[in-house]
């Protein structure tokens, strides 16, 4: 992918440069930081829109045993005789409870120091159906232990989660079935003209979402399964994968147009970064774990990576959006909040949990990021110290808009 993006002035190679050299090491030493690495989240939340039922559903299976009376009667009983289904089931179950296991183990120094970042949380109007954190149900699960990647989670059900995405909230039309899917020439070009044919504001919220699936799809294909072996488990990429999903031949073309989508949602991420720098950089503002020196030395480097975010020359000129008729921009804000908010609630019907995990907090970052555009008379009103009445980001939202920035 080269050259210049849809509805923007910034071309691939200025965004390369920058983030390779410049804001990425930067990044990825916050990202390991305490402050950022302990997400928490509820993995128990069932499916608002459907009951799932997918067999042993690799949402139980994910973390503990198939339940009892989910397996098949052959294995319960003792027989050696399974049947070929029964058998699929076991080793399924066996495989996603292998993959898609979360670890959440803290020490208890960490589960401490958790304890006390409640009361540094602040609460607020958002794009994002958040999790409740004082649940029973909501844990702290520490990311770098529990990296995005292949999990063994595919096929129908996991279709079933991006189809309920872009059919019921991409403000696409109801003849466009599978944006994504390769092999469907016809409705790709349906696709393609229709985006190129509608208001910057519909079609950036398509894009978002393209560029989103696109990041995931990457780190599957990047960190895939390549060896599992009783004696080594080997991670790395998968160019087969990789092509599969977005080579310009066997995509008939629409794989670079998701690739540009994932610089889209680059370009949209960061100028929400540029714009929030005054939440961060009030005095009274840290990023409490409860080691003093080491709190100040991220803030020191938060606010390096949030100038250096301002610093970049093309950002995306949000200005273009919702810029016509007051009342009919107000009923199309309203209207992007909502389905963004759907698309949060979906993330509860993801049927193995670390996919869950991920898909909840890259959601919730970019339901962040837009939560910062779209608050930026508020943000600039922000008074150097004392509490931002106006405008409040809780810890969660803070950590999900730089791991989803990061990923």
């Amino acid at each position: 992918v080269t050259g210049y993006l849809d509805d923007c002035t910034c071309d691939v190679e200025t965004i390369d440069a920058f983030n390779n050299y410049k804001l990425f090491p930067r990044l990825n030493q916050l990202l390991e930081n305490d402050y950022f690495r302990y997400y928490k989240v509820n993995l128990k939340k069932p499916c608002p829109f459907w009951d799932d039922n997918s067999h042993c559903g690799m949402r139980d299976c994910a973390v503990q045993p198939c339940p009892s009376d989910e397996v098949p009667d052959g294995i319960r009983s003792g027989s050696y005789k399974y049947s070929e289904e029964a058998n699929n089931h076991h080793e399924e179950c066996e495989e996603a409870e292998r993959l898609g296991a979360v670890d959440d183990s803290l020490s208890t120094e960490t589960r401490e120091a958790v304890l006390q970042w409640a009361r540094h949380d602040d609460s607020s109007e958002s794009f994002c159906e958040a999790d409740d954190i004082y649940s029973p149900d909501a844990e702290y699960v520490d990311l770098l232990l529990n990296p995005e990647r292949y999990t063994g989670y595919k096929g129908p059900d996991a279709w079933k989660i991006w189809n309920s995405i872009y059919e019921e909230n991409c403000f696409k039309p109801q003849n466009v079935k599978r944006p994504l899917a390769s092999g469907r020439g016809e409705s790709l070009i349906y696709l393609t003209k229709w985006v190129s044919s509608v208001c910057v504001e519909k079609r950036a919220f398509y894009r978002l979402i393209s560029g989103l699936h696109a990041s995931i799809n990457i780190h599957l294909s990047a960190r895939y399964l390549l060896q599992d072996t009783w004696s080594e488990k080997r991670w790395g990429p998968n160019v087969t994968e990789f092509q599969q999903r977005f080579d310009e031949v066997l995509t008939r073309g629409e794989g670079p147009r998701r690739l540009k989508n994932l610089y889209f949602l680059y370009l949209i991420e960061l100028r929400a970064l540029s714009k929030v720098l005054p939440f961060f950089e009030r005095p009274g503002f840290q990023l409490y774990t409860g080691n003093e020196s080491q709190d100040a030395e991220m803030k020191d480097l938060l606010l390096e990576i949030l100038h250096l975010a301002k610093s970049f020359p093309l950002h995306f000129d949000e200005n273009s959006f919702f810029a016509g008729n007051k009342k009919e921009a107000a009923k199309l804000k309203e209207e992007f909040r909502l389905h963004f908010k759907n698309i949060s609630k979906i993330m509860d019907c993801v049927g193995c949990f670390k996919c869950r995990l991920w898909g909840k907090l890259q959601t919730q970052g970019l339901g962040t990021a837009l939560k910062i555009l779209f608050s930026e008379n508020l943000i600039e009103k922000i008074p150097e110290s004392g509490p931002s009445y106006g405008f409040q980001l809780t810890r969660q939202e803070i950590v999900a808009l730089f791991n989803a920035f990061g990923r």
